[in-house]
C-alpha cells in the first residue's frame, strides 16, 4: 500500500491547523520570533502524534541553530510509514508580526528519500502552473521571453501574464523586462512559498513566478507543484565558501546543476498549508466566539486531489 493516502492527508492536516492558530495569536505584535517559536512549537507537538516514523530534512536550520524541527530531527510515534518532512511552520513571520496578509503554516510529506536535502541558501526559481507541455519555460532564458512564451501557449496577449516576483532590489532588472515586455508584475514582500503556489489557481491571475528565493521553500514550492501538474526549476545560489561547505554537507556535489520539479520531489508527495492571515490564496484565522475557523490546502500527488478544509475548533 502506498504511504501518500488521503486518510494521512487528513490526519497530517492537524499539523499545519495548530500552527497557523498558534501563530495567529500574535498577528500584529510585532514579534517575528515569538510567532515563529509558537508556530514551531504547535506544530512540532502535532507531529509527534502521528503513527509514523518521520525525518525532518527541511526544517528551521541545523541542529545548533534551531532548537525544534531542525534537519534531521526525528518526529511522531516511532511506529507506521516512514516519511522525510520538508515544512515552515510560519512562512511570513514578518506579515505575521506586521498583520499583514498571506502568513502560512507549511508542510510537505513525502516516502523516505522523496525529497531532496536542499541547504539553507538561496535558489533561483522558476515556476508554472498546470496545462503547459514540458520545456515551455526556462530557467537559463530571460524572464520575459517565458512569458512570451506562456502567452503564445495560452492563446493570449503578453498583457495577459501576470508573473509574481519576490520584491527585493535583486530582482529589478527582471522586474523592468518583464513590464517592458507588457506583463502585469505581482509583486509580494514575503512568502514565496505562496507565491509559487498561485500558479496553481487561475483566479489568482499568475501565470509564472520567477526570483531568487530560499532552496528549502523552493523544494516545499516544487512539492505543491507535483500535486497539481505544474512545472519547476531550480537552481542553487552560493554567497561564499560557508554556504558551498553547507551544501556539500547535504550530499550536492554540482554546484551548477539546475533541478527539475522531479528531482527536488522525487516520489508522491502530501502538501498543506493553513492560512495565519488573510491571503489571495487561502483565509487567515479567525477567532469568534473561542472558536478557531481556519482554512487549509490539501494537495495529493498520488491520489491527485486538491481539497480545501474548514475547520471549527474550541481555542
Amino acid at each position: 500500500m502506498h504511504n501518500m493516502t488521503d486518510d494521512l492527508a487528513f490526519s497530517a492536516a492537524r499539523v499545519p491547523i495548530a500552527a497557523a492558530i498558534a501563530a495567529a495569536k500574535l498577528t500584529g505584535r510585532g514579534d517575528e520570533k515569538a510567532a515563529d517559536q509558537a508556530a514551531v512549537d504547535a506544530m512540532r507537538n502535532m507531529l509527534n502524534q502521528m503513527p509514523m516514523k518521520g525525518r525532518i530534512v527541511i526544517g528551521e536550520g541545523e541542529r545548533d541553530e534551531a532548537p525544534m524541527l531542525y534537519i534531521g530531527e526525528e518526529v511522531g510515534t516511532g511506529q507506521g510509514v516512514e516519511l522525510d518532512i520538508a515544512l515552515d511552520p510560519l512562512e511570513g513571520t514578518t506579515l505575521t508580526a506586521k498583520a499583514m496578509a498571506n502568513a502560512l503554516a507549511v508542510i510537505a510529506f513525502a516516502p523516505r528519500g522523496g525529497l531532496l536535502h536542499a541547504p539553507d541558501t538561496y535558489m533561483d526559481k522558476l515556476a508554472v502552473g498546470p496545462g503547459f507541455e514540458d520545456g515551455i519555460v526556462d530557467l537559463d532564458k530571460p524572464a520575459d521571453e517565458n512569458a512570451k512564451a506562456l502567452a503564445k501557449a495560452k492563446g493570449v496577449k503578453i498583457e495577459d501574464i501576470g508573473v509574481c516576483v519576490l520584491d527585493r532590489p535583486r530582482h529589478a532588472d527582471i522586474i523592468t523586462a518583464l513590464r517592458k515586455a507588457g506583463c502585469r508584475v505581482h509583486l509580494i514582500t514575503d512568502g514565496d512559498v505562496a507565491g509559487v503556489i498561485n500558479c496553481t489557481k487561475p483566479e489568482t491571475g499568475i501565470d509564472m513566478y520567477v526570483g531568487q528565493g530560499g532552496a528549502p521553500e523552493g523544494v516545499l514550492a516544487a512539492a505543491a507543484l507535483k500535486c497539481v501538474g505544474g512545472q519547476f526549476q531550480g537552481r542553487l545560489v552560493f554567497r561564499n565558501d560557508d554556504e558551498k561547505q553547507r551544501a556539500e554537507r547535504t550530499g550536492v556535489t554540482d554546484f551548477k546543476r539546475r533541478y527539475t520539479l522531479t528531482e527536488l520531489v522525487s516520489d508522491d508527495a502530501l502538501f498543506l498549508a493553513t492560512g495565519v492571515t488573510q491571503g489571495s490564496l487561502l483565509d487567515g484565522v479567525r477567532v469568534v466566539n473561542g472558536v478557531a475557523h481556519t482554512h487549509t490546502l490539501v494537495l495529493n500527488s498520488y491520489t491527485r486531489t486538491v481539497s480545501e478544509l474548514r475547520v471549527r475548533q474550541p481555542v
